[in-house]
């Protein structure tokens, strides 16, 4: 038999696929070349098969699909805890947005989004969905870094620090499609803030954008009773009526938080396909509810996990936001086994996936996906002893275990050691830029 080159092999370890099946490989090799997953099986079958560049030994470590955040504003890192123990629409309209206004510019959003891609890689995030501004230049960052990224530009009804009109925002965005199409990493998608903050038409300009181009059309909905009050004042509907009545609703939907639905709501969210990006953390801090996410997997809604932005929870470690979930549907449900552990890693893996419409791609460990994996240390006296892969990752891990990141087939980090990032130059420039933004709080 042909030894084929290849240019990775990831051997002696754990598996946790992922898959439709959510097989687990034990003893076992994961070979990856120009950044695809060639084959898995056990070590011993495949190391007289393959030739690799690198060899990595994953005894006694788990090797799982990088979690993927679904929902983020990635460069409010810079807002880290300067708006903490206030209600949503105070939090945005009193402080956020005034905040903003004074400080987001190009430099700001480079100091955000490195800060922010250091935090989710070193906590296994392979994967990330952003709608914020200047989002060009959180693409170069993302690019350069080797993160995975789903990137909008958030389009809303007044000026914001990178579009004084609408439409400014919405020519941008076009830039941006053109600008970074086929990229390998950095995917464009189309987002309308809100339906409380974008009119009737810009919600309609936006959505056939995303149409156009066949993108994602990333929106917050449905987040607070506020907003429930707001819409139904004006248009005697739900926000997600609302935007069904619009004709927004649909299979490349992302809607971001939807805590407020009806049954109504959940249904049409389930015949359209929509995806929920579920944002427990946040929606907890700002006391905006809990979403009905037990309802919506009975329906087969598509449910993603995000974390938000740093300002409303105030981290972007997807294993803090898992556990998070997970125990907080048994308390609201009162009942232990809603959201078990294997539901509850599945959605941030290939549930997230589903949602930003990258299944084909990313989100489980198969023959023919892009290679996207973290590689786990198990000998932590929190993860012995070890029973069940599910539970430790839902509620025993925090993130720190994470001991190497290969996205795209590259190493981004190794045994803790980011590798496309300086970190000490990057905390510098955030705790720099934290003395001005603290002078004008």
């Amino acid at each position: 038999m042909e030894i084929k080159e290849v240019d990775i092999e990831i051997r002696n370890a754990s598996i946790l696929t992922m898959d439709d099946e959510c097989r687990i490989f034990l003893n076992s090799s994961l070979i990856i070349d120009r950044g695809i997953i060639i084959d898995i099986a056990e070590t011993s079958s495949l190391q007289t098969n393959y030739k690799p560049a690198k060899i990595i030994d994953a005894k006694g470590k788990l090797v799982m699909p990088g979690l993927i955040n679904a929902h983020t504003h990635a460069a409010m890192t810079i807002f880290r805890g300067v708006a903490d123990d206030i209600p949503l629409k105070e939090w945005l309209y009193e402080r956020i947005f005034p905040l903003e206004a004074r400080f987001v510019n190009i430099e700001t959003v480079k100091t955000g989004t490195a800060l922010a891609i250091a935090e989710m890689i070193l906590s296994g995030t392979t994967t990330f969905c952003d709608m914020y501004f200047f989002e060009d230049e959180i693409a170069n960052i993302a690019s350069n870094a080797g993160i995975r990224a789903v990137l909008s530009e958030g389009v809303i009804d007044f000026s914001s620090p990178n579009a004084k009109t609408p439409e400014d925002g919405l020519k941008y965005t076009e830039s941006l499609i053109s600008k970074w199409a086929n990229h390998p990493l950095v995917s464009i998608a189309v987002a309308a803030h809100s339906p409380y903050s974008c009119s009737p038409d810009l919600l309609k300009k936006t959505k056939a954008l995303a149409d156009k181009h066949n993108l994602s059309f990333n929106i917050h909905l449905a987040e607070t009773k506020w907003e429930i009050d707001t819409i139904y004042k004006t248009f005697r509907l739900t926000p997600t009526k609302y935007l069904n009545k619009l004709g927004i609703l649909s299979d490349n939907v992302i809607a971001a938080h939807s805590v407020h639905l009806t049954d109504v709501d959940i249904k049409l969210l389930a015949d359209n396909n929509v995806g929920v990006a579920h944002n427990p953390q946040c929606n907890m801090k700002l006391a905006s509810g809990i979403a009905p996410i037990n309802e919506l997997l009975k329906c087969n809604v598509k449910v993603g996990l995000g974390t938000d932005g740093v300002a409303s929870n105030n981290n972007l470690n997807m294993f803090d936001e898992m556990n998070t979930m997970a125990l907080l549907h048994k308390v609201s449900n009162n009942n232990p086994t809603v959201l078990d552990a294997k539901t509850a890693v599945k959605i941030a893996t290939n549930g997230s996936a589903k949602v930003l419409g990258l299944f084909n791609d990313i989100g489980s460990i198969e023959k023919g996906k892009k290679a996207d994996i973290i590689i786990i240390d198990l000998d932590k006296p929190h993860l012995i002893p070890l029973y069940n892969y599910y539970s430790h990752i839902a509620f025993s891990m925090n993130g720190s275990e994470v001991d190497t990141v290969i996205i795209n087939g590259k190493l981004v980090m190794e045994n803790r050691k980011l590798l496309t990032m300086d970190i000490e130059k990057i905390k510098k420039d955030a705790n720099e830029l934290a003395i001005s933004i603290s002078k004008g709080i």
